[in-house]
């Protein structure tokens, strides 16, 4: 039986997934429709599941956006439908969050809700550049207030105030500090403004009333929060040992719907991560072969997966005709790579053989037994893949039986935030899992340029390391790319980490 439907009005945090609830992850993770709001970063739509529906209402000044009118429909025309809707808001949704009038229109139509908070960048801007809002001598409280209509405030009453926290206020900062200058504010007070808090390309400029306007002239300050007060003066740098890769952003491409492991192990060692879908895996063009392949499993003598993939799509067709792992019993299993084996092993399998490099070229050298005469069932991509494994076992006389399991394809767009961080230069290093990746992204890069009125991609990579998990993923690098910078010893991301943080460190 499928869950109730309901309406969840969810606070994103600073945006990325490390800063949201536990709660709000779960309620993510069986969400049906999405409707969200802008600065919510791309890797919170890796906990969404594939089939959810996306709707884009954000808001940002200056910009069009999406009458509050339609967004109260829009939540209630799906919750009609049945749908578990998740409204995403950034920050918490009582601050600032135009919550009131979406609460109304689900109250008038009695439509079941839930309110799950998140972390204001009202507090979390200055908790994370070490500035105590309530400081013991100098911060007995703060104040958070709307930057953008400074005439509906008392600016005598306001310039009284130990600390003032102004969010969306940027734009007017410097007619924010010209009233409260004139409201008798003392002129060296401190300032600080800290932009994308907990995001990439967080900053903050500090400075006083005198002087913050003069110190961010000219710069794009938005999304910022602006604190005001004596705290400032308090604000505690800690004195840390930098991570690895600490300052760098690294721009991580992946399939679209797998939600990366590979980026949990580079911020931990201190990156900012850039999540680009460089694959979307779907099902092959007809089961039929794989169908009849799994009617007499029992005629194969061994069966060889070399990806995650293959695992996912292999064992979820076995389940559609009613099977599950018992129907291996009679079969050996080969594999490629820890993370084949860890996919492998949530079906309750651990495999009879890994080749020792982590790549497919290996499985033959090092194979257990002669492979001549053997019957070997290979489930793999559908167009593509490297046919160095097939014919190297049929040359020992093996009998193989390929079947197309999945299929990938190219999504049909660079997302947005990409395309800006490469023209602006803030990606340091772009890494490479899988040969097809290279060519996406490629693609990808090539038809970005081209519609934003660049004649050559190549220069736009140029200040970039390539980095590639292994020998084949390289090759590739070198006939889409030219190039590769950095290459794991170790075929596996862990390995790939690994070698970013040797470059990084041999090269500071």
């Amino acid at each position: 039986m499928s869950p109730p439907a309901k309406v969840y009005l969810v606070g994103a945090g600073l945006g990325p997934v490390a800063y949201l609830t536990q709660r709000a992850i779960a309620v993510l993770a069986g969400a049906e429709v999405l409707i969200y709001d802008a600065l919510v970063a791309p890797d919170v739509f890796d906990l969404l599941p594939s089939d959810c529906e996306r709707i884009f209402v954000g808001k940002r000044g200056g910009q069009p956006s999406t009458p509050q009118d339609k967004i109260n429909q829009l939540l209630v025309d799906h919750y009609r439908r049945g749908k578990r809707v998740v409204r995403l808001k950034s920050g918490d949704p009582w601050i600032f969050g135009r919550i009131v009038p979406e609460l109304e229109i689900l109250v008038a139509y009695h439509c079941a809700y839930e309110i799950i908070p998140g972390i204001s960048s009202a507090i979390a801007s200055a908790g994370l550049e070490g500035i105590p809002l309530t400081a013991k001598d100098s911060g007995a409280g703060f104040f958070v207030m709307d930057g953008h209509d400074p005439q509906q405030w008392s600016w005598p009453l306001l310039a009284q105030l130990p600390t003032l926290v102004i969010l969306m206020g940027t734009k007017n900062l410097p007619l924010l500090v010209q009233e409260l200058l004139q409201a008798g504010k003392a002129a060296d007070t401190a300032v600080a403004v800290v932009k994308n808090a907990g995001r990439i390309g967080q900053k903050t400029w500090g400075g006083t009333l005198t002087d913050i306007v003069e110190k961010t002239q000219g710069q794009p300050l938005a999304p910022a929060v602006i604190v005001i007060g004596d705290v400032v003066n308090q604000r505690i740098a800690p004195v840390l040992t930098p991570l690895p890769l600490a300052h760098k952003t690294i721009l991580v491409t992946r399939a679209a719907d797998q939600a990366s492991q590979f980026t949990e192990l580079l911020q931990q060692q201190g990156a900012n991560v850039l999540a680009m879908a460089a694959l979307e895996i779907i099902a092959p063009s007809h089961w039929q072969p794989l169908d009849q392949a799994i009617a007499k499993l029992g005629s194969f003598d061994w069966l060889i997966l070399t990806s995650a993939n293959g695992v996912e799509f292999f064992f979820q067709r076995l389940q559609h005709h009613g099977l599950d792992s018992r129907a291996l019993a009679k079969l050996k299993l080969a594999v490629v790579g820890k993370k084949t084996a860890q996919s492998l092993e949530k079906f309750g399998i651990r495999p009879d053989f890994i080749p020792p490099d982590f790549i497919a070229d290996a499985l033959v050298e090092h194979f257990p037994q002669s492979p001549a005469g053997l019957n070997i069932l290979f489930p793999r991509v559908e167009s593509g893949g490297r046919p160095q494994l097939v014919q190297d076992l049929r040359q020992k006389d093996a009998l193989v039986t390929e079947v197309p399991a999945y299929q990938s394809a190219c999504p049909a767009q660079m997302p947005t935030a990409v395309w800006q961080s490469i023209v602006n230069q803030t990606v340091n290093v772009i890494t490479f899992a899988s040969s097809k990746t290279v060519s996406h992204f490629r693609q990808l890069l090539a038809q970005t340029s081209q519609a934003n009125g660049y004649q050559d991609w190549r220069p736009l990579i140029d200040h970039c390391q390539i980095a590639s998990i292994g020998p084949q993923t390289s090759e590739r690098c070198f006939k889409e790319l030219g190039r590769v910078d950095i290459e794991a010893t170790e075929y596996t991301l862990e390995g790939l980490t690994g070698a970013i943080i040797d470059y990084v460190h041999q090269n500071p």
